[in-house]
């Protein structure tokens, strides 16, 4: 239970493997500790894109420290949910030091921390992950060979597995069928490169300032291969919610009913505690409140109908209702992770045709944007809030959908991914607390 590197106490963690099978040695000392100790409120946090424990086991250690301070009186709790994910070391980490979060690289190649956390998240594809680096390092010019680089992207993260865990990866459900997988595995590689390279370029040049020369492609394929291990993780988010941690959920309603659960996730960690609520038992009321900090999936996930296609709605629609209070969705518009990559990858999942004639930049975030960019929609009842309204005592509603502008807090970053990991702040935890009724 006890952890050097956690500040705060009692503390456990739960690792889950890619199908959402949990350490049964960790799931057991947790229901047992959580009855010793009289746990009253248990705050079960899931992390994004981390791809090794000791970031994700500092990043709880941050964001968990304000709450003994904010709630003395209360008898809490605190969970580190483990699952196996990776984040680009060119991605920074505010506050986190260079060794943990290297600043960008002007390189499109492949560097040795990046190299070795594909190798540990996609076992078994050490081939085809030298094929990738060795293709990145050398950059040659045949469209070719940008094409025979995504087929190896799509070979690595095996876009479409076996079974139903087409499911897991699916934001949106057309009359009960997946949405299909991502135009930019399916459709031409070098495309998709291109546009990414001209994504980015926009991002590192938002004055308007970039050089009039064409961007360089292979930029553009690294971000291919970050965004399709994106959609590994998405997936991966998905299976281990529902598989892993809301049957967990459940035990532990079993084990120690008195116990209050609150669900917190960072990024694809939003979507594992979402995806959570699915794999709730029939009855189980114990969750008390989810707080989803720069959400990384779909705006319309909760919506029973989608604006722009009455026959679809959301892949979580109605799961809501299995929490016995709010569901908040703290979003950033300085998050460039979200408001850029994101929706220019998930338009790449639909027909181009949908967006001839069309503004392209709405359409982006009206149609593709996510939760951690501009709050969830097409949710009926859900309230907005500033972040200074929902730290008003009585401001945030004891039930139902919220959206909370965090964009005073999480604004700090830079390109690719702006302020996607600026979350440990003492506002944030506030909101935690507020959220679940925790004095």
């Amino acid at each position: 239970m006890a952890d050097p590197e956690m500040g705060v106490t009692p503390y456990w963690e739960l690792t889950f493997d890619a199908d959402g099978d949990v350490n049964g040695k960790q799931l057991d000392r947790l229901l047992a500790g959580v009855a010793d100790r009289k746990v009253g409120d248990l705050i079960v946090f899931a992390h994004g894109w981390n791809n090794d424990r000791s970031i994700a086991t500092r990043l709880y250690s941050r964001f968990f420290a304000p709450f003994p301070q904010l709630a003395p009186k209360a008898r809490l709790g605190y969970v580190g949910v483990l699952w196996p994910s990776m984040r680009f070391s060119d991605e920074p980490i505010p506050d986190f030091p260079r060794s943990v979060a290297a600043e960008t690289s002007q390189q499109p190649a492949l560097d040795k921390d990046t190299r070795h956390s594909l190798l540990e998240t996609f076992p078994g594809r050490a081939t085809v992950i030298d094929q990738i680096a060795r293709l990145l390092d050398q950059q040659p010019r045949e469209e070719a060979e940008l094409e025979e680089f995504g087929r190896l992207v799509r070979l690595l993260v095996e876009v479409v597995p076996p079974g139903p865990q087409a499911l897991f990866a699916a934001d949106t459900l057309a009359e009960g069928v997946p949405q299909s997988e991502p135009r930019m595995f399916s459709g031409s590689a070098a495309t998709a490169c291109d546009e990414f390279a001209q994504a980015l370029a926009g991002l590192e040049s938002p004055g308007g300032t970039a050089s009039f020369s064409l961007p360089n492609p292979w930029k553009g394929a690294q971000e291919l291969l970050r965004q399709a291990t994106y959609y590994a993780m998405k997936r991966r988010a998905g299976t281990v919610g529902e598989r892993g941690l809301g049957r967990v959920v459940g035990q532990l309603a079993k084990a120690v009913p008195h116990a209050r659960v609150h669900l917190v996730g960072h990024s694809f960690g939003g979507r594992l505690a979402s995806f959570a609520l699915r794999g709730l038992p029939e009855g189980v009321r114990t969750v008390k409140s989810v707080t989803l900090l720069q959400g990384a999936f779909s705006h319309y996930a909760f919506a029973a109908r989608l604006p722009h296609d009455a026959r679809a709605g959301g892949v979580l629609q109605g799961q809501q209702n299995r929490i016995d209070g709010p569901l908040v969705c703290c979003h950033s518009h300085h998050d460039s992770a979200l408001g850029t990559m994101y929706p220019l990858a998930s338009r790449m999942a639909d027909d181009d045709r949908t967006v001839l004639g069309l503004d392209v930049g709405r359409m982006l975030g009206d149609k593709w944007g996510a939760m951690g960019h501009k709050g969830m929609r097409a949710v009926p009842g859900t309230r907005a809030l500033t972040l200074a309204d929902a730290l008003k005592k009585g401001k945030l509603p004891a039930s139902g959908c919220v959206n909370v502008d965090a964009a005073a807090v999480v604004k700090r970053g830079g390109p690719p991914a702006g302020a996607h990991s600026d979350i440990a702040h003492r506002e944030l935890a506030q909101v935690v607390l507020a959220a679940g009724r925790i004095a």
